[in-house]
């Protein structure tokens, strides 16, 4: 945990590469979502209207980082599964998990510092899971006095739900400024000046 702390405040993050060797990446550019919500279709919008899904939080830390893992080419190991239940344990590692007829069937996860949430993985069972879970994440995030929901690195499912791209420069200056605000869900850290 202290290792990927002290990586995040340098805008990096963790990930297996192909020889089981856990290396720190840090991306040219920075992807985010909105604090104020993602961008919320009209299925979407209806499937959360119809209120789908049970949402949780923080219940199957595990299962969710687990439900995240693919048949291969995984960046997730179990050191790093180890690694991130540690952190959610320590309280700054959450999940936002989605349950259907007591199934877990899409989640989200990631770790606050400050005022700053990193959404590390996502996946879903069931149409729509993963964006509900993500949805009800930055819903939750922004209630709860986040600024900045990181998503890390843009794809095109991220940015046809709002996230916008930003230099990582100016990601670390936003990442400092806001890393040392408190939150009921955050590691605060103690930053100079």
């Amino acid at each position: 945990p202290a290792i990927v702390r002290m990586a995040t405040m340098e805008g990096a993050f963790p990930m297996t590469v192909e020889d089981d060797s856990i290396q720190f990446f840090v991306p040219r550019r920075r992807a985010l979502l909105p604090i104020e919500g993602i961008h919320v279709s009209r299925s979407l919008a209806k499937r959360i209207r119809k209120n789908q899904f049970e949402i949780k939080f923080d219940e199957s830390f595990e299962d969710v980082m687990r439900g995240c893992l693919r048949p291969e080419d995984n960046w997730i190991s179990e050191p790093i599964i180890r690694t991130y239940t540690e952190i959610h344990a320590q309280g700054w590692g959450h999940c936002c998990e989605c349950w259907q007829d007591g199934e877990l069937v899409g989640g989200v996860y990631g770790i606050a510092i400050g005022a700053v949430f990193s959404a590390e993985s996502m996946f879903h069972r069931r149409t729509d899971a993963s964006k509900v879970a993500l949805w009800a994440m930055v819903e939750r995030c922004r209630e709860l006095g986040f600024q900045i929901f990181d998503a890390q690195v843009m794809n095109p499912h991220l940015a046809s739900l709002g996230a916008y791209e930003i230099s990582q420069a100016s990601y670390l200056r936003r990442l400092h400024k806001h890393s040392n605000v408190y939150t009921p869900w955050s590691l605060r850290i103690a930053t100079p000046g």
